[in-house]
C-alpha cells in the first residue's frame, strides 16, 4: 500500500509538472503573439492598415503610439473615393461634412481623388450636391492638395433638377480648382457631366490654360470626356473642340463620346504636338488609346471619312481604338461608324431588339467586324437575337479574327455551339485564352439546357490548357 501511495504521489507530482509546463507554454505563446505585432516594422503595418475602412483605422490609431504614428503615414491617405447622393440621413454625416472634413485634415496627402455622384431627381437634392461638390473643390484649393488624378463621375447636369445657377457654380468651382489649386494633375476624368456646349468649352479652355501654366514637360496624360457634353449638344459642328485638343500635349489616353467626333477633330489629333513619333510628348509618348462611346440617344450620324482615321493611324502607329456601342442597331448607322481605317482593338456592343425593329446583327458579324481581323483583340457582344440564329456567324467571326484574345458573348445560342467553339480553340492555333458565354433562354425550366451544356463540356474539361479561362452558363432572358 505504501509503495502504491508513493507511486500515486509521484504520478501526481509528474502531472502537476506537466500542467505547469503547458501553462507556461500557453503564456509564452500569447506573449509571442503579442510581440509579433510589436516587432512588425512600419512598412508591414502600413500594408495591413491600407485594407482597413476609416472607422477601423480610427480605432487602430488608439492602440499605441507606434500605430498612431504609422496611421499618419501619407501613403495611407493618398487615394480617396467619395460617393455623393445629396440625400439627408440622421444616421451618418452629410456628404458635405464628411468630404470637407476629410480634406481639411488629410487633404495635404491626397494624390488621387474620385467622386461619384448619384444624379439628382429633385432641385433640393441638386442644391445639396452643389454645396457638397463646391465645398470639396474649394477646400482642395485651400489645403493645396497635391492631386495627380481627379475624377468626377455622373453629375448629369442636363437634368431639369439642376438650376442654371447651380450648374454655373459647379463649373466655376472646377475652373477655380484648375486655376488655383491643382499643380500636378496628369489624369482627369469628367465622365458623365453632360454640360451644355458653352459650359463644356469653358471647362476645356480652363484645362488647356492649366496645362500651359505647368512647368516644361509636364502634361495631362489621360483625359476622359465620355458623356462630358449633353446628348443634344452638336459638338462635332463646333470648331473650338478640335482647336483645344490640338493644343493638349502629351496625351496618351483620350476618351470621348462619338457625338464629338469629326474629320476636323481627327486632323487636330494628327497635328497635335506629341501626335507623331518624331515629335512626341513626355517620355517619348504619343496618343496610344482612343476610347469612343456611342449611344443611341446621342448624335452619332455625322459623316466621318475613313481616310481621316487612316491618316491618324499612320501618324500614331501605336494607337489602339476602343469602341463601345449602346443600342445603335441600324446597319446603315453602324456602317458610318465602323470605317475600314480604324485601328480597332476593342469592340463592345449592347443591342436589345424590340419586336418593331426590323434589324439584324448578321451584317455586323459577317461584313463589318471582319474588317478588323488583323487588329481586334477584345470582343464583347450582348445581343437579344431571339428572332434570328447567329451561331454560325459568331463562329466564323471568331475564326477570322486572328488576334482575338478575349471573347464575351451574351446571346441566344444553341448549346452545341459551345462545343464547336471549344473544338476550334483546341484544334487550331489561336490566341483566344479568355472565353465567357452566357446563353440566353426563355424557358422557365433551365435544367434540361444546363444538363445538355454539362454533357457538351465534359469531353473538354480535362483537356483545358492552363492559360485558358473558360466560363459558360445558361441564363434566363429577362
Amino acid at each position: 500500500m505504501q509503495n502504491r501511495e508513493e507511486c500515486n504521489c509521484e504520478d501526481d507530482a509528474f502531472t502537476n509538472e506537466d500542467s505547469e509546463e503547458e501553462a507556461f507554454s500557453d503564456e509564452s505563446s500569447i506573449s509571442d503573439t503579442e510581440s509579433v505585432w510589436e516587432l512588425l516594422p512600419d512598412v508591414c503595418l502600413r500594408h495591413v492598415f491600407r485594407f482597413l475602412p476609416d472607422g477601423a483605422r480610427s480605432k487602430a490609431s488608439l492602440v499605441c503610439h507606434q500605430w498612431h504614428d504609422v496611421m499618419r503615414s501619407p501613403c495611407l491617405w493618398r487615394t480617396r473615393f467619395f460617393h455623393f447622393s445629396g440625400r439627408l440621413s440622421k444616421y451618418k454625416p452629410s456628404d458635405y461634412c464628411s468630404a470637407v472634413g476629410y480634406v481639411s485634415s488629410l487633404g495635404v496627402y491626397l494624390e488621387k481623388l474620385e467622386v461619384c455622384v448619384c444624379p439628382p431627381r429633385t432641385s433640393a437634392t441638386a442644391l445639396r450636391l452643389k454645396e457638397a461638390i463646391c465645398g470639396l473643390l474649394n477646400e482642395l484649393v485651400r489645403v493645396k492638395a497635391p492631386l495627380q488624378s481627379f475624377s468626377l463621375f455622373k453629375l448629369e447636369m442636363d437634368r431639369s433638377s439642376w438650376a442654371s445657377v447651380h450648374r454655373n457654380s459647379v463649373v466655376d468651382s472646377l475652373v477655380y480648382l484648375l486655376e488655383s489649386g491643382a499643380t500636378k494633375l496628369t489624369t482627369v476624368c469628367l465622365n458623365g457631366l453632360k454640360n451644355d456646349l458653352q459650359q463644356g468649352l469653358k471647362l476645356l479652355s480652363a484645362l488647356l490654360q492649366y496645362q500651359k501654366n505647368l512647368s516644361l514637360h509636364c502634361y495631362i496624360l489621360s483625359l476622359d470626356l465620355r458623356g462630358f457634353f449633353s446628348a443634344t449638344a452638336p459638338v462635332h459642328l463646333n470648331p473650338n473642340m478640335p482647336q483645344i485638343l490640338e493644343q493638349l500635349q502629351g496625351l496618351t489616353y483620350l476618351g470621348l463620346s462619338y457625338s464629338c467626333l469629326s474629320d476636323e477633330l481627327l486632323i487636330a489629333l494628327q497635328q497635335r504636338k506629341g501626335g507623331g513619333r518624331w515629335n512626341s510628348g513626355r517620355d517619348g509618348s504619343i496618343l496610344q488609346t482612343f476610347s469612343l462611346h456611342c449611344r443611341r440617344n446621342e448624335l452619332h450620324q455625322q459623316l466621318v471619312h475613313g481616310s481621316s482615321w487612316a491618316s491618324l493611324a499612320s501618324r500614331c502607329p501605336e494607337l489602339n481604338v476602343k469602341l463601345t456601342v449602346e443600342q445603335v442597331i441600324n446597319t446603315e448607322w453602324l456602317r458610318r461608324i465602323l470605317l475600314p481605317g480604324i485601328p480597332l482593338r476593342e469592340y463592345n456592343m449592347t443591342a436589345f431588339y424590340s419586336p418593331d425593329d426590323n434589324c439584324s446583327a448578321k451584317p455586323l458579324l459577317c461584313d463589318l467586324l471582319p474588317l478588323y481581323r488583323h487588329s481586334l483583340q477584345y470582343l464583347t457582344l450582348d445581343l437579344s437575337n431571339c428572332r434570328e440564329s447567329l451561331d454560325d456567324e459568331l463562329l466564323d467571326l471568331v475564326q477570322v479574327c486572328e488576334r482575338l484574345v478575349d471573347l464575351r458573348i451574351w446571346a441566344f445560342l444553341e448549346i452545341f455551339t459551345v462545343g464547336r467553339l471549344l473544338h476550334f480553340r483546341m484544334t487550331k492555333t489561336m490566341q483566344l485564352n479568355k472565353i465567357k458565354l452566357r446563353i440566353y433562354s426563355i424557358n422557365d425550366n433551365l435544367e434540361e439546357q444546363e444538363d445538355q451544356l454539362e454533357e457538351v463540356l465534359s469531353p473538354y474539361l480535362e483537356l483545358f490548357p492552363p492559360e485558358l479561362e473558360f466560363f459558360a452558363k445558361v441564363c434566363p432572358y429577362i
